[in-house]
């Protein structure tokens, strides 16, 4: 039994060596950093058709290339999965006319180019969370609250699409930036049950001790005010399945919790850009180079 094990191993291996073996990876915050974000597709030969990618939000946004990173996800959609993050829905706020641009903004060439009524249409068919049956896995940009079950993230995550998705879309866009209401309740209806829903798969970071959101408070875990726990180590969230996410540049990719894999490494800060091949758990980075 052993002697098949192995054969069948080295079978995989040579096939991966070859260029047969199809891998899914997962890469964390871009926000629009295209040169080291094509040089890290490149370090883990990445061909679309063969291999999926999943793409953990905040795809664009202060990196200097957010047409080019929008273009290229684009024309690839069929091999790449995506969540949508805090600044791409801010995007979206400002592309539907209910937001205005800051300084620190890198959307101007998005919405100048002709290509832009295409690019947001699919922008926003993105879900705020993904989960792969098959695949064991599942993808958000910021974190799961510990009352939620992976399903119950999935469904809820389509409440909010169907209003980004809707004719109507300015009004959910037009109330979106408010960080109320802090707790969850199945009561929740209309605007404050979408914006919980969005603060919390998008934005979230810290919670108390009874899951309420605390939504200001960025630093590395171990320097916050001693009533926030990190989202994922509330006891409700201990026993979920595999949860890859992004958002918490301080972690730099360090999350403390076996099952859950924290990719924002700060790439857009000058840090690196870092992918999982979730096949095996190999972690592959590159260093900022935009």
């Amino acid at each position: 039994m052993a002697a098949a094990t192995f054969s069948l191993n080295y079978i995989a291996y040579k096939k991966h060596i070859k260029g047969l073996f199809m891998a899914t990876y997962a890469i964390g915050d871009i926000q629009g950093c295209y040169r080291t974000f094509k040089k890290l597709l490149k370090k883990i030969d990445f061909h679309p058709g063969r291999d999926q990618l999943w793409l953990a939000g905040d795809l664009i946004n202060r990196g200097p290339s957010s047409l080019k990173t929008l273009e290229y996800i684009y024309k690839y959609q069929d091999s790449i999965q995506c969540v949508l993050g805090n600044h791409d829905l801010h995007f979206l706020a400002i592309e539907s006319g209910q937001h205005l641009s800051n300084k620190k903004d890198t959307f101007k060439k998005i919405l100048l180019s002709p290509n832009r009524k295409k690019l947001v249409k699919w922008l926003k068919t993105q879900p705020l969370f993904y989960m792969d049956e098959q695949l064991e896995f599942a993808m958000v940009h910021a974190g799961v609250p510990a009352d939620w079950s992976f399903r119950d993230a999935v469904d809820f995550s389509q409440e909010v699409s169907e209003a980004i998705q809707s004719k109507n879309s300015y009004r959910f866009f037009a109330q979106m930036y408010n960080n109320t209401p802090s707790k969850w309740k199945e009561s929740l209806s209309g605007i404050k049950r979408l914006r919980f829903i969005t603060n919390a798969l998008t934005r979230m970071r810290y919670c108390f001790s009874d899951g309420s959101l605390e939504l200001t408070c960025k630093v590395p875990p171990g320097e916050q005010p001693a009533e926030l726990t990190p989202w994922f180590e509330l006891p409700q969230n201990l026993n979920k399945g595999q949860l890859i996410f992004g958002h918490w540049a301080s972690l730099m990719g360090q999350c403390p919790i076996p099952h859950y894999y924290a990719l924002d490494t700060g790439c857009v800060w000058g840090r690196k850009l870092t992918a999982l091949r979730l096949d095996d758990k190999t972690i592959f980075q590159c260093k900022n180079i935009d």
